[in-house]
């Protein structure tokens, strides 16, 4: 599924000064972020970051949808996260200075804004209000990965459906996402662990209890809270 073709894309620039981490560089550590960021396109099925590679950059997705995962050597593959447009990840295998213990996928085409790695230390070195975000945001994914394994091991499918998508909308690890996203049923099926067919049925379950509306290509959020809570 393509994103909205009328919708455009914003430039690296533009994804960079809206981030929440940006907000409170000053000029200096401006000079430092745009001297210190590259973009990629990486297609469909493709690897943004792989288990086991070097850490070399911290990420934020520009535009596109991927998935954070990883596969066993039982030949299963668990998924911890879908990351919408405006996610920004990596920065726990950074600051531990070992080798990615995850894979990012690319669901669909996507940009990607990669803030080497020296220029993220060295923003954790003179930024405060950086430093204040970091803590937000490890906290913030903390107990996003709590409410996954409860998930995986106590919830039913039609709550799971529901926590994946309202993980999605989180306002602190995505500000500015909105209440639509375009995300097909297939895509959500790949986050949640569960085939489209299935997703569909709990789709429908989700938007009679008023949490959402289905449209051609997405959903609409209608109650975010409610969402959040379904089934708990």
């Amino acid at each position: 599924m393509a994103d909205n073709p009328d919708k455009k894309s914003p430039t690296l620039a533009d994804a960079l000064r809206s981030s929440r981490w940006a907000a409170g560089l000053t000029q200096e550590e401006w000079t430092q972020v745009d001297a210190g960021v590259v973009e990629r396109q990486v297609p469909a099925g493709g690897f943004i970051c792989r288990k086991g590679e070097q850490v070399d950059f911290w990420f934020g997705l520009i535009d596109g949808l991927a998935k954070m995962s990883s596969d066993w050597v039982t030949g299963k593959t668990a998924t911890y996260t879908g990351l919408p447009p405006g996610a920004w990840f990596g920065e726990g295998s950074i600051l531990k200075s070992e080798p990615r213990r995850y894979d990012v996928i690319a669901l669909r085409d996507s940009r990607v804004a990669c803030l080497r790695r020296e220029t993220f230390l060295w923003l954790l070195d003179h930024s405060i209000p950086f430093n204040r975000y970091l803590l937000v945001q490890l906290n913030e994914r903390l107990g996003q990965f709590i409410g996954l394994l409860e998930s995986e091991r106590l919830l039913d499918t039609d709550t799971r459906v529901a926590r994946c998508l309202a993980g999605l909308f989180n306002p602190i690890l995505y500000p500015g996402l909105g209440p639509q996203l375009a995300i097909s049923q297939e895509e959500i099926g790949y986050l949640a662990g569960v085939s489209r067919q299935r997703v569909n049925r709990s789709l429908k379950v989700l938007e009679d209890a008023g949490f959402l509306s289905i449209e051609y290509g997405g959903v609409t959020i209608r109650d975010l809270d409610g969402l959040r809570r379904f089934g708990g």
